[in-house]
């Protein structure tokens, strides 16, 4: 508000300490055991599918030994058919377990997946303030829809599979030891020398991940502000400036990915040269072994056969482990931001406040938004139910930072801000939030209709009510002249409508919640005189009865306030109403004089300043 906000550093900045995928996995295994947890039943569906599906896999190369052997070199015919119908059967049931085991897994995979969106952003919709304010929104984007894509390697059909292949990999160990353990020993030498590479080459790999992630969601942020700001930078012509500060993010991305590629190509070379060496190893020793009568020729054939199924899972492990490298890194994130506390999750929050009177004390706040730079100190005063509390001061002296307080988006470092004698610190936030209303100076519109944007505050209204509201908030004057009316479309941000427009459907949202503490942060900044005259009544009824705290710009608001508060670098120099104030010829004199004989001031746009004297408004 107001730039007076300085973003903390935030858990998500903070640098990650470097972990090996075991260490990685460990770390995040509870939050994966959680998710597998209400899918006990289905994944252990997706396994004994697997264990079938890979049992009868085998049938087919398992066969080729009495083809050979006994079928065509003993030449016993009668066994060929019953061979071919047990490998038809076996490759009938391959293909059925594979398709329901897709059809099963990967859909429950993406099931979950969708199940992380909600509750990561049902989560972030309840941190406090300060970590939004020390986070990209483009960055918390990347986070709730990008970061939780990887589940689907942790619990779709990608893991099964590499245990699958596990599985087929001990199955066709047994069955090659049978057959040669010569060859099988010379194999499986080479593979576990291959495997100790390959964890070497992953320990290159995961930085790069990581790496990865950050990267993503800078850029997604940088994007998200400037398609906001589409305005902001066609007005000051600076699309070349936005494209080259994309394009560098968009560099950096793809110089990662190029460096992931080339590792992973290079892991992958690695796995065909493996492969074409033990090839080579077992031609040359089991042709050797056939001349001298150790080995059958449908004993070697079966033996080539089975030795794929054994090198198989190292190149599964190129693509599976950086599947996995990546989700678990993925994983990470998503812990770091449900880690976070909600703000109805901190433990001083117990009492419930009920339905308010609206008597807002502020005893001795201290606060600061970064450790050892103080925005407010020692502020304190009191604003009685049904009154109205001015807050006058240059831009940056603590103003919003003191609404920011009554509307509980922060919590004092010292001092206590109470309601009806209750410490804010102490209450649940769902049962006071909804008996204040906020109007902001940058009002902020949903993608909808006016009416929808106005029963936000509240969705239970009638259509009735809706429209009572916005004729007090002179909404009615623009909405009816519309084709649509007010299911006129506002678009984001609402950028339909003009600045005034915005103002009034948000001065309607707020008549219509009904508060008892309202909050008008210099709520009419976006209309001029024309304007602010035909809805000043719309405010009055507003503000009428309610404790209302106004950070003021129009003298004629000030002048009708109960009490009127100068704030300076966090203080409040002087307090009473106009009055006594001017009389006193103190800070409020010299800002009131200041503009009062300036003529200048009539050419100035609504808003421009703290204070415009009764006779320029």
């Amino acid at each position: 508000m107001n730039g007076e906000r300085t973003s903390r550093r935030s858990r998500a900045d903070e640098p990650k300490s470097k972990k090996g995928t075991g260490e990685q996995l460990r770390d995040v295994w509870p939050d994966i055991r959680e998710l597998i947890r209400p899918r006990r039943k289905i994944l252990g569906f997706g396994l004994l599918l697997m264990v079938i599906g890979r049992l009868a896999g085998l049938v087919l190369p398992y066969s080729t030994k009495f083809l050979v052997d006994d079928v065509i070199g003993k030449r016993q015919m009668e066994l060929l058919t019953p061979l071919a119908l047990t490998v038809l059967v076996a490759t009938i049931i391959q293909g059925v377990t594979s398709f329901t085991l897709t059809q099963v897994i990967s859909k429950e995979g993406q099931r979950l997946i969708a199940e992380m969106r909600r509750k990561v952003q049902a989560h972030v919709g309840r941190l406090p303030l300060n970590y939004f304010d020390a986070n990209k929104s483009g960055t918390l984007v990347s986070r709730i829809m990008n970061d939780v894509e990887g589940l689907r390697n942790l619990m779709g059909t990608g893991l099964i599979e590499f245990c699958g292949g596990l599985l087929t990999a001990f199955a066709a160990l047994f069955i090659l030891l049978r057959i040669s353990p010569l060859l099988t020993g010379l194999a499986l030498a080479v593979v576990i020398l291959y495997a100790a590479v390959l964890q070497k080459a992953f320990a290159h790999v995961r930085p790069i991940f990581r790496e990865r992630g950050k990267i993503t969601a800078e850029v997604n942020g940088r994007l998200t502000e400037s398609l906001s700001g589409v305005r902001v930078v066609k007005g000051y012509h600076a699309e070349d400036r936005e494209e080259k500060n994309f394009s560098a993010g968009v560099e950096r991305l793809l110089n990662n990915v190029l460096q992931s590629l080339t590792a992973i190509s290079t892991m992958s070379l690695s796995a065909t040269l493996l492969m074409g060496l033990v090839g080579a190893i077992v031609m040359f020793v089991g042709a050797r072994q056939i001349f001298a009568g150790d080995l059958t020729l449908g004993g070697f054939v079966t033996f080539t056969a089975f030795l794929a199924f054994l090198v198989a899972p190292v190149f599964q492990i190129v693509g599976i482990g950086t599947q996995l490298t990546e989700a678990i890194a993925g994983l990470e994130r998503t812990r770091e931001v449900l880690r976070e506390t909600r703000e109805d999750q901190d433990p001083r929050r117990t009492a419930d406040i009920g339905e308010i009177d609206g008597l807002v004390t502020f005893e001795d706040v201290h606060f600061s938004y970064e450790e050892g730079k103080e925005v407010l100190k020692g502020v304190s005063f009191t604003s009685r139910p049904g009154t109205s509390t001015a807050l006058v001061g240059p831009s940056g002296s603590g103003k919003s930072t003191i609404i920011g307080l009554v509307a509980a988006f922060y919590v004092p470092e010292s001092g206590r801000v109470t309601v009806d004698g209750q410490d804010l610190s102490t209450i649940r936030l769902s049962g006071y939030r909804t008996q204040i209303g906020v109007v902001l100076q940058e009002t902020f519109l949903f993608d909808g209709t006016i009416v929808d944007n106005i029963v936000f505050s509240r969705p239970n209204a009638t259509r009735e009510e809706a429209l009572e509201a916005c004729r007090i908030a002179r909404v009615d004057e623009f909405a009816e002249k519309f084709t649509d009316g007010y299911d006129t479309i506002v678009g984001e941000r609402g950028v339909k409508l003009s600045g005034g427009q915005r103002q009034r459907v948000s001065i309607a949202r707020a008549i219509l919640a009904d508060p008892r503490i309202l909050i008008l942060d210099e709520a009419t900044s976006s209309l001029d005189s024309e304007s602010e005259a035909l809805i000043q009544a719309g405010l009055e009824f507003l503000m009428k009865g309610r404790t209302t705290f106004v950070i003021a710009h129009r003298l004629s608001t000030i002048r009708r306030a109960d009490q009127i508060l100068v704030v300076e670098a966090g203080r409040i120099v002087e307090r009473g109403h106009h009055e006594s104030l001017y009389a006193a010829g103190g800070r409020y004199y010299d800002l009131y004089t200041k503009q009062h004989g300036v003529m200048a001031n009539l050419f100035l746009a609504p808003g421009e300043g703290d204070l415009v004297p009764d006779s320029l408004a």
